[in-house]
C-alpha cells in the first residue's frame, strides 16, 4: 500500500499546530517532504519522523537547592 502524502493544512492537523508552522518547516528544510508539480505533500512517516526526532525526555532528576543559591 502507498504511503499517505498529506497537504499543509492536513499535515498541520497531524502536528496540532498551524499551517504557517509547517510551511516554515519546509522553507527552513528542517523536515522531508515532497513537490508533486507546484504542490508541496509530506508523507505521515516524515511527520511522525519530525515528532520522534523532537520529542523532549523528562528529567530523571531533580536540582538540589544548592544549584538556585538558596541554604538547604
Amino acid at each position: 500500500m502507498p504511503e499517505r502524502l498529506l497537504n499543509v493544512a492536513q499535515a498541520a492537523e497531524f502536528l496540532g499546530t498551524g499551517e504557517r508552522f509547517v510551511r516554515r518547516l519546509i522553507s527552513e528544510r528542517r523536515i522531508a517532504f515532497v513537490k508533486v508539480g507546484r504542490h508541496v505533500r509530506l508523507s505521515e512517516k516524515a511527520l511522525d519522523a519530525y515528532v520522534v526526532a523532537n520529542t523532549v525526555q523528562p528529567a530523571t532528576r531533580r536540582r538540589s537547592r544548592a544549584y538556585y543559591g538558596k541554604a538547604a
